[in-house]
């Protein structure tokens, strides 16, 4: 029995070769044998789709292809029964179709998956049955050779009413221009010869939801912490302007000034302080609103975030719980109040409903819709464009870092956004 968790154990400074086998090394007399250990490792490696060396660091590959080293350690290891955790919570489309066409294989060859997933279309593609588990009880098994298996059914099951829809209605009221990038370009931090992003340019508007879609490498995590206080690469050049006037967002700090929050991608790791309680994390982005004489008024603190608690529903027994205790839903909603509590004219939200369930997704959603219907101008990053799709009035596409299409939403399709993915700026 092997389970492969949602957050990936392996070492990145050691070879995919010894990943593979860590803990479980092709020793003779006391030695690693080197030679068996990396012919051994192709061939496990050829079994998962994989063509990379076995010798190439694991840092060096992609997240998807990771994601495959894990299932071939499993692999090592003659599994019999293997439990993947969220397996395409980090994946593009591409890669997580390679991904569950690699396990409908290898059930071909015996092997029995469990897979814990939020995504419905994937588990429709791959599962004989579904158990649904709501508040850590049982709600139902549902057979795929019985016909039970619908996204309706799973859906009801998951939240415990029927959804109407998987994305709030809204009647977008958009205003003026309030953030505008021209000409930004960043070189990725280890290697100065290399354009992460090269001359992108984009806006949004008061009451708008921009979305950016793009493959995984892109550009457009970069391209959002870059203007975010300079959080990636080196060497950026370009301009920001914010009601027309140029601001310097060279530092985070400025970048709050100037009433601009990112929502990071991973928000365990840059997004929230996990050991903290939920109040400290919402107050965190905007202390100066809490100070008085140098110091946090502890009150009026918890007075906040038992606002956010309530407005948010931020499901926890009060604010003084350990946030990284929390569901990713609810994490989700801390950080969201971290950034609303700051009072940004513009969110960029960078993979806001990663690793979440569909109940939790349709709250965020709403919370967006919220934002934007009050003014804010907000940008969402996704790799899911179904939700892109469903939630933004207008989507700009990327690829290998520069801007390749603009389109409105009436004007929007997967095919559409696809075609723009996967073709070089003219």
């Amino acid at each position: 029995i092997v389970i492969i968790h949602q957050e990936l154990a392996l070492s990145p400074y050691l070879s995919i070769a010894e990943n593979i086998y860590l803990g479980n090394e092709q020793a003779k007399r006391g030695w690693v044998d080197w030679r068996k250990t990396n012919l051994e490792a192709a061939k496990l490696l050829a079994r998962v789709g994989l063509s990379e060396n076995p010798v190439t660091p694991v840092q060096h590959i992609s997240v998807g292809k990771q994601q495959l080293v894990e299932i071939a350690k499993a692999l090592s290891k003659e599994v019999k029964l293997l439990i993947l955790d969220e397996p395409t919570a980090a994946l593009n489309d591409e890669d997580s179709g390679h991904l569950l066409d690699l396990i409908l294989h290898l059930k071909g060859q015996g092997v029995t998956s469990i897979i814990i997933s939020h995504k419905l279309n994937e588990i429709r593609k791959v599962a004989d049955a579904v158990t649904i588990i709501r508040d850590g009880k049982t709600i139902e098994t549902l057979r795929m050779d019985e016909g039970q298996i619908t996204q309706e059914r799973i859906i009801r099951g998951m939240v415990g009413r029927d959804l109407e829809s998987l994305y709030p209605d809204r009647e977008p009221k958009i205003g003026e221009e309030v953030l505008r990038i021209e000409d930004w370009s960043v070189r990725h931090p280890q290697d100065p010869t290399r354009m992460v992003v090269s001359n992108a340019s984009l806006n949004v508007r008061k009451g708008e939801v921009v979305g950016l879609a793009g493959l995984m490498g892109a550009g457009r995590t970069e391209l959002a912490m870059s203007v975010f206080g300079r959080t990636y690469g080196t060497a950026t050049s370009g301009k920001v302007f914010k009601h027309n006037k140029e601001i310097n967002t060279s530092t985070v700090s400025a970048a709050i000034k100037h009433g601009i929050a990112y929502a990071t991608e991973d928000r365990k790791l840059y997004g929230l302080n996990l050991i903290e309680d939920i109040k400290r994390n919402v107050s965190m982005a905007a202390l100066r609103k809490l100070t008085k004489r140098g110091w946090v008024d502890k009150n009026e603190e918890t007075v906040v975030a038992n606002g956010f608690r309530k407005s948010m529903n931020i499901k926890a027994p009060s604010v003084a719980a350990i946030t990284g205790k929390l569901s990713g839903g609810n994490q989700q909603k801390v950080v969201l109040s971290k950034w609303m509590f700051s009072d940004p004219d513009v969110l960029i939200l960078d993979e806001p409903t990663r690793g979440i369930d569909v109940g939790a997704k349709y709250e965020i959603y709403t919370i967006i819709a919220k934002l934007a219907a009050e003014g804010k101008a907000v940008i969402v990053i996704s790799s899911e464009l179904p939700e892109l799709l469903g939630i933004c009035d207008r989507i700009y596409t990327l690829s290998a870092g520069r801007i390749t299409g603009e389109m409105p939403i009436a004007e929007a399709s997967q095919e559409t956004l696809m075609h723009y993915m996967t073709q070089e700026k003219e």
